[in-house]
């Protein structure tokens, strides 16, 4: 609950604006990390499936790692905009190469 409060303050918004565009932020955590999780037990079925860890592994730093850095480091630290927007794009591009990666090598290893 303080976490939301601190969000709140934080926006400068109306705080129906912020509970939603939170609300939003969380859902996104939510499925991201039910995708990677089914991937995950993808891989574990067997050898060959190299792949799906990796897509699991680039789907967290491309989604569910943003969206938390997105909502913590305003909320507690004093990283400004520019900081959190290059943290942000930077694990946004890592994921983007880890899947890329996973995608042309076939998931053979």
């Amino acid at each position: 609950m303080v976490l939301i409060l601190l969000q709140i303050r934080a926006t400068g918004s109306e705080p129906a604006i912020a509970l939603a565009v939170l609300a939003v932020s969380v859902l996104a955590i939510v499925l991201s990390l039910t995708i990677a999780l089914v991937l995950i037990r993808g891989y574990r079925q067997g050898p060959g499936h190299r792949g799906m860890l990796w897509l699991a592994v680039g789907l967290l730093l491309l989604t569910t790692i943003p969206e938390l850095l997105r909502i913590g480091l305003p909320t507690a630290t004093g990283i400004d905009t520019l900081g959190r927007s290059l943290l942000v794009s930077g694990c946004e591009l890592l994921g983007l190469g880890i899947i890329l990666w996973a995608i042309y090598r076939g998931g053979t290893y």
